[in-house]
């Protein structure tokens, strides 16, 4: 099997007018194989239990507080250079009040700041009615709702009443902060918060970074905020948040050492039970490609705020399993053990969904006062009636777009320009074919056939051959609409379709991603991509060609539509034995889906950190002088020309 390797450091390995250049012998679609994507994600998650199970190991040798500190420090460093950092400085957060509500034991306050520079974050403060302050707070990141910061409208005045401050905020794409806002139409182009987040986080994947940096440095700057308040107490601020808002908890309590105490809800769990469950990996943000490659999981999130006092907050039918909650809980607990700190680490549960976290209000409030007040008292609570969103808004319209302008998440990454690394596609020194199959009986042969993948994954395939004497050029079509007839007696012709992706449920999740994206989620999890395991894939069956008594090795045209080209370009960049590429319907650049807002089926050909290395040009030029025949490459095209960039 020929290896591929791309220098300095590979990103990731495992990236019919066509047929008129190739052969007038093609036909109807192949149908694709249905077991091929179970099989891919059983591979995916043995690839992921190993890794596992090696951290496991890892941690089981930490039996001191210095081997604790030591591990969160190399793990800290090394997740934030994993998300591409956190900006350098902190531009001015010009924070402004639009407005105040009294109500009842509180007030609301409406403010308005940058967390970039014109990069404008809307959020409620809840402010206590009585007591002389400073008083300690809450920064409160809500899940992944449409309703922003007014769905914690309960929770946060309940802080307010029992002396905490409570800052909720819109995270990106919520409330008044729509990233993709149609002005025609008052709503998203995206259809939601996780359409909306897919979008930008593939794009900025492209670049190196990670979508996560920025939803961190808004909580991060909300505590920058807080710290210009007299009213504050900048020694006892927390953090909560809920699901997606959990996600970014437990990252902000990680990095950020001003979060004295966190409660991270419907989020934390173990990746060996996520993985198996029905649901799987959910949101973007959520995942950090090359996360468990690197040997890390949900308890380490929880580690790297030890000795802090901590509450993993689950529920008992969550769609982030519960037995994982339990199992990162106990790690983290004897983690905490070595702090000296084993009864700051608490876990709350409670009945129901995800997100049902009514019933266990009154324990999270506990645990801020006890945290924040070094009071055991217990809080009061009330079921209270939150005022409508629109009461809440801090923009004269609901939106941050069409009332202050400024940047989007979208412009923002389109503006970054990674220093590019030097690259160097080259061939290993040795090629090892693999045994090629016997050529098939008889004189003119058309069937199907399964080619095994070097995975271990049945790629299915269909070949024509005509008995004759002598080799053949060989054209292999990468294609799951293609299938030849026996009209060119003087070639093998073999069709083979690339560990195909059945339809399924994915695009209701993120619309505009198509049917790839929570697969390539999981794949980038352990350091793989739909691009090079599909490249392998090519590779795997250049090698079957190259081995058989009916192919001439120095003949073999490789032909790949759409996605597939993709692969294809970077397999006739690693593999010479590929003598002539015809590429249809391919993207002509990776460079154009970060400059475009908004784009379709990206997952399928996304390669994490690409840009700072190469881009599809250097892919062709790396190929050359072998000829390489490109129909119809295409550029994202622009789904709303009056989406405000």
């Amino acid at each position: 099997m020929i290896r591929s390797s791309m220098s300095p450091t590979p990103p990731h390995r495992g990236a019919c007018r066509a047929v008129a250049l190739l052969t007038a012998a093609c036909a109807i679609a192949a149908a694709a194989d249905n077991d091929a994507r179970q099989q891919l994600e059983r591979r995916l998650n043995s690839l992921a239990s190993a890794r596992l199970e090696e951290r496991a190991r890892t941690v089981t040798k930490i039996q001191t507080r210095a081997d604790a500190e030591r591990r969160a420090q190399q793990v800290r460093a090394k997740l934030l250079a994993m998300i591409g950092g956190l900006p350098e400085t902190r531009a001015p957060l010009n924070a402004k009040t639009a407005g105040v509500l009294q109500r009842e034991g509180f007030r609301i306050e409406k403010i308005v700041f940058e967390s970039l520079p014109r990069f404008y974050v809307t959020a409620n403060v809840y402010v206590p009615a009585t007591g002389a302050g400073p008083f300690p707070a809450v920064v409160m990141t809500p899940g992944h709702s449409p309703t922003g910061k007014a769905g914690e409208y309960i929770l946060a005045a309940n802080f307010a009443r029992n002396g905490i401050v409570a800052l909720a905020y819109d995270p990106m794409s919520e409330g008044e902060r729509l990233q993709y806002f149609d002005p025609v139409t008052g709503k998203s182009a995206v259809g939601g918060p996780t359409g909306e987040h897919s979008q930008a986080a593939i794009a900025d994947n492209l670049t190196g970074e990670h979508i996560s940096r920025y939803f961190v440095w808004d909580a991060m700057r909300a505590i920058d905020y807080l710290g210009t308040r007299p009213d504050i107490d900048v020694q006892r601020i927390g953090a909560f948040g809920c699901s997606g808002g959990g996600t970014v908890t437990a990252y902000l309590a990680a990095f950020d050492p001003r979060v004295k105490a966190a409660a991270t809800a419907c989020y934390i769990t173990a990746f060996q039970d996520l993985l198996a469950a029905p649901t799987g990996v959910q949101e973007a943000e959520q995942t950090i490609p090359g996360f468990i490659a690197a040997g890390f999981d949900f308890a380490d999130w929880v580690e790297l705020a030890a000795p802090r006092p901590y509450a993993i907050v689950s529920t008992s039918n969550d769609m982030f399993p519960y037995a994982g909650a339990q199992r990162s809980y106990e790690e983290a607990k004897r983690i905490y053990g070595l702090y000296g700190a084993a009864d700051k680490l608490q876990w709350i549960t409670g009945p129901g969904g995800h997100g049902a976290l009514g019933p266990i209000h009154p324990e999270i409030l506990a645990f801020f006062t006890r945290a924040l007040k070094n009071s055991g008292d217990p809080p009061t609570y009330a079921r209270l009636t939150p005022d409508q969103p629109a009461d809440l808004a801090v923009t004269s319209t609901g939106q941050v777009a069409n009332s202050l302008g400024g940047e989007t998440i979208a412009s923002i990454i389109s503006k970054v320009r990674p220093a590019k690394a030097a690259v160097n596609f080259r061939v290993p020194a040795g090629i090892e074919a693999v045994p090629g199959a016997p050529a098939p009986a008889g004189f003119d042969v058309m069937g199907s056939f399964k080619l095994t993948g070097e995975d271990g994954i049945d790629l299915p395939g269909h070949m024509t051959v005509r008995k004759n004497i002598g080799r053949k050029p060989a054209i292999l079509i990468l294609s799951d609409e293609l299938q030849p007839d026996l009209s060119d007696p003087d070639r093998v012709i073999v069709t083979l379709s690339l560990r195909p992706s059945p339809p399924g449920t994915e695009a209701a999740k993120s619309p505009l991603q198509g049917n790839f994206y929570l697969l390539s989620l999981r794949a980038e999890l352990v350091g793989r991509t739909l691009v090079g395991m599909r490249a392998d894939d090519i590779i795997r069956a250049v090698d079957w060609l190259v081995a058989r008594t009916d192919v001439d090795p120095s003949s073999i045209t490789v032909y790949g539509k759409g996605a597939y080209g993709v692969a294809l370009l970077h397999a006739a960049a690693l593999d010479r034995r590929i003598t002539r590429v015809v590429v249809e319907d391919a993207p002509a650049s990776f460079r154009a889906i970060v400059n475009e807002p908004l784009h379709r089926n990206a997952p399928e050909i996304a390669i994490p950190g690409v840009l700072r290395y190469y881009d599809i040009p250097d892919l062709i030029q790396a190929i050359t002088p072998r000829p390489v025949t490109l129909l119809n490459s295409l550029h994202p095209e622009p789904l709303l020309p009056h989406l405000i960039h």
